[in-house]
């Protein structure tokens, strides 16, 4: 079955940075058959989509999500990250059960939808991380999942778990759940971070990728000064250089945050090939710092972008990250500094090359998968001109209220701005039934 979407520009996010004004997508099951520029020998056996006066774009790939955590939004405001672990976010996912997680990740899965991402890296607790794939896997999302790791735990000791329980655990879910759901569902080992993880920990999480092709290894990096001072006491090394010497460092790494790094863990994130995802409204709100993200792609680095978690952002919005992304830089590095389409580019292709997916998505292009967001741009903001360069209002002006319809593999998600495999009225309903119980087991 196929479907064409005509008359719209389509930009592609290729390297080319090929735009096509009034042109055709041809879908066929769950990939882009072909990029016409008219609509000019485009067939379908199945549907035809009007999109003149829309822009279709590679769906948004975010490097660094909790869903676990969207049912805390609001919970943990005004405090920096080793107390809003200690005081809020450990206490909380500790109270979680089956039923929380999953209404907790649902709540997020449509958030991220509606707001045109198609593709997440997502960390869980340590416990139920079943609920979160299940919910992944029914809700038709692209997704890398894993649950958190975590054998050390010195802000909120009860939460923690044996080493050997944490790898077992994390074996037989990479086992079960590693490209289930026809692949659109991979496996990420996760440990939290090196405060929360001995080096036997680390070590056997990062040797799991040898039996499982395109697993990926994600964890958390010099977020916080106090984190760093603390990493120092323990290890001896700052928090990239111990995650070096203990040979964790890869292309299929991807460190979340990277704010705080010397120049010698820049050359060691470079020479690796380390991935850096980049969370601009999360390091903010915790006043962890601005990363330095011109100078990380100066030295080659792929950076990417993720929103990290509700009770720390608070929302999963990409539009926002990506116009954050742009303009915290300016002021250090000057108004040329993050033009919009290098952070689009962030936000998709860099996204999809972070996770191993450059291959299959994060551009518009024949034979890649059938992941896209058709945006009406003059939703809020009229006139538009997207005859020349839709970047900048994609990347300044856009936000989830122009998004009009979003496909992953070949199926529509989210269609003239509703739901297709999700009941929104009866989620929030869970959600607020959910949050009430988590509260009291808290």
């Amino acid at each position: 079955m196929s479907t064409v979407i005509r008359g719209g520009t389509i930009v592609t996010g290729n390297v080319r940075g090929e735009i096509i004004h009034n042109g055709t997508i041809v879908v066929n099951d769950s990939r882009i058959e072909s990029i016409l520029p008219s609509a000019a020998g485009a067939r379908a056996s199945g549907e035809v989509i009007d999109a003149t006066g829309h822009v279709i774009i590679p769906g948004f790939v975010q490097t660094h999500v909790h869903l676990c955590q969207t049912l805390f939004r609001g919970m943990a405001d005004d405090l920096e990250l080793l107390d809003w672990l200690q005081k809020r976010i450990f206490p909380l996912e500790a109270a979680h059960n089956a039923e929380s997680v999953h209404v907790s990740a649902m709540l997020g899965i449509a958030e991220l939808i509606r707001s045109g991402t198609t593709t997440i890296l997502d960390m869980g607790s340590i416990h139920h991380e079943e609920a979160v794939i299940r919910a992944v896997g029914e809700s038709g999302l692209r997704a890398f999942v894993g649950k958190s790791m975590m054998d050390l735990n010195d802000l909120v000791p009860r939460f923690k778990e044996p080493t050997a329980s944490s790898v077992s655990s994390t074996l037989s879910l990479a086992r079960q759940w590693h490209n289930s759901y026809d692949g659109r569902v991979k496996y990420a080992v996760a440990p939290r971070f090196v405060l929360s993880c001995t080096d036997a920990l680390l070590h056997e999480a990062f040797d799991m990728l040898d039996d499982f092709p395109g697993m990926l290894f994600h964890t958390h990096a010099s977020e916080n000064r106090n984190e760093l001072e603390a990493v120092q006491k323990r290890c001896g090394m700052r928090n990239v250089e111990f995650l070096h010497h203990l040979g964790v460092l890869s292309d299929r790494s991807c460190l979340a945050h990277g704010i705080h790094l010397n120049a010698s863990e820049i050359s060691m994130l470079q020479s690796s090939r380390t991935n850096i995802a980049h969370c601009p409204s999360s390091n903010l709100k915790l006043a962890s710092g601005i990363a330095d993200v011109p100078l990380l792609l100066s030295s080659g680095i792929n950076v990417s972008l993720g929103a990290d978690g509700a009770p720390c952002n608070n929302t999963l919005d990409m539009f926002q990250e990506m116009r954050l992304a742009s303009l915290m830089q300016k002021p250090q590095h000057g108004p040329t500094a993050m033009p919009a389409e290098q952070v689009f580019g962030m936000a998709t292709r860099s996204g999809a090359g972070a996770l191993g997916l450059g291959k299959e998505i994060g551009t518009l292009e024949p034979g890649k998968k059938a992941d896209l967001v058709v945006l009406d741009v003059e939703r809020i903001w009229n006139p538009v001109d997207c005859d020349g360069s839709p970047y900048s209002t994609i990347v300044h002006s856009g936000s989830p209220e122009n998004v009009v319809s979003v496909m992953i593999d070949g199926r529509w998600l989210y269609r003239d701005r509703s739901f297709t495999t999700i009941d929104e009225e009866a989620l929030l309903e869970g959600a607020r039934r959910e949050r009430k119980k988590l509260l009291d087991r808290m």
